[in-house]
């Protein structure tokens, strides 16, 4: 068993240096970099952060510039994501945020969010299965990293395209869905690179990277979910990033001039996704009297239910060893939590431990907030917490389909 300091509490300012120095020392050896090369990215974690950017949440122009890439300035993504991955803003709150803003702008807007609650609803039900609950086969087979263009690599930074992409991914930690398809399309339908591989690359730099959304985000760019692949070609990157194309060596010479071949693949059995009821977690708190609030990285805010239940009661946090070797996330993942848990620690004990989630929860008293992943089934399944709070969901699951976002949305509705 490994008890390791609590986090810093964030400086409100871009200055993480405190938490690198503290995830270089304490989970340094679990990053993809060296210790030394530990970096922030472009998002400060915790629940402080996270109201600020709320606060100033303005979605005026969403629909008209969510897909805008270059100029910085005139993207219209909200970057809400990563708090809303950790649970520091609900997908409800943010729905409530946008009450006021236009029509168009809020439809839109609004069509993401129950993208998101999709994707939690999907993976509740198939879980670890959403990498195989394939309806078609990637369009491409895989080709050999021998028979690839540019040396193999599936994104070459002989493309401008692919170089700046990459470069924000890795120094931020985040793209706009955008850049997201690019480099997935790039990746499978371009290059004939195995789509899991590329997403679990991608996964590792996210800050707002869920299993959940990311998988389902792969899946439907590579056409492995509907059998209709994402045609990544020049003319997006003209169209949404003009300069990236004014700057590239491969400017007269372009590999993405043309559309990539709109093969589908063929047809695959999936599991069923019918109509069957989904995990919903309680449907209201179920028991009382914990000693201490078991937090986990779905739900890292302030309002975390467990938590707001008491604010005297003391948490704990587990940085899960096996699965984090495993991943091996870039470094500035687990600043971000870092930085979540630091926030939080600033206004209640918190302790904070490495190893195996429920060797470490063993034989404590334990209140949790339940989590539509595989991972807290299995775990709270051993630890067994005496209190269990539900989930905040924007739609509570009911009989609905989950075969595709289109067929749920219809039958769910509208949240009110």
């Amino acid at each position: 068993m490994a008890l390791i300091p609590t986090p810093p509490a964030p400086t409100g300012t871009d200055d993480h240096s405190a938490t690198i120095a503290w995830v270089a020392e304490h989970l340094g050896d679990l990053a993809r970099e060296d210790p030394t090369d530990i970096a922030a990215g472009a998002f400060t974690g915790g629940q402080t952060a996270a109201d600020v950017a709320l606060a100033s949440l303005d979605i005026t122009g969403y629909a008209r510039d969510r897909n805008t890439v270059l100029p910085v300035g005139r993207r219209g993504a909200s970057r809400m994501s990563p708090y809303i991955r950790h649970g520091l803003l609900s997908l409800r709150e943010v729905w409530d945020a946008v009450s006021d803003a236009s029509g168009r702008d809020k439809s839109k807007y609004r069509d993401e969010l129950l993208w998101q609650e999709y994707a939690r609803h999907l993976y509740a039900r198939v879980g670890t299965e959403l990498g195989e609950s394939l309806r078609y086969e990637q369009p491409r087979r895989p080709v050999a990293p021998e028979d690839r263009p540019f040396g193999g690599d599936p994104w070459p930074t002989e493309m401008n395209c692919m170089s700046a992409t990459l470069d924000e991914l890795h120094d931020d930690g985040w793209l706009v869905n955008q850049t997201r398809m690019w480099m997935a399309s790039q990746w499978t339908v371009r290059v004939g690179a195995t789509w899991r591989e590329g997403e679990d690359e991608m996964f590792a730099h996210l800050l707002d990277g869920s299993r959940a959304a990311n998988r389902l985000g792969w899946q439907w760019t590579v056409g492995t979910g509907s059998g209709k692949p994402y045609g990544f070609s020049r003319w997006q990157v003209q169209k949404r990033s003009p300069s990236l194309c004014g700057e590239c060596a491969l400017n007269a010479d372009c590999p993405i001039e043309d559309w990539p071949p709109s093969d589908h693949g063929a047809p695959l059995d999936g599991p069923y996704l019918g109509a069957s009821d989904i995990p919903t977690g309680p449907t209201e708190v179920d028991g009382a009297g914990a000693d201490q609030v078991w937090l986990t990285a779905e739900s890292l805010g302030h309002n975390d239910p467990a938590l707001a239940a008491d604010p005297d009661r003391p948490a704990v946090f587990v940085f899960d060893e096996p699965l984090l070797r495993r991943l091996r996330l870039s470094g500035k993942r687990l600043v971000f939590l870092a930085e979540c848990l630091g926030d939080i620690a600033a206004g209640r004990e918190v302790e904070v431990r490495r190893g195996v989630v429920a060797d470490e929860l063993d034989g404590r008293s334990l209140a949790a907030t339940w989590a539509p992943v595989p991972g807290f089934g299995r775990i709270s399944a051993q630890v067994t917490p005496v209190e269990l709070h539900p989930w905040p969901w924007l739609v509570t699951p009911r009989r609905a389909p989950v075969r595709s976002f289109s067929a749920w949305r219809k039958a769910v509705g509208t949240p009110r």
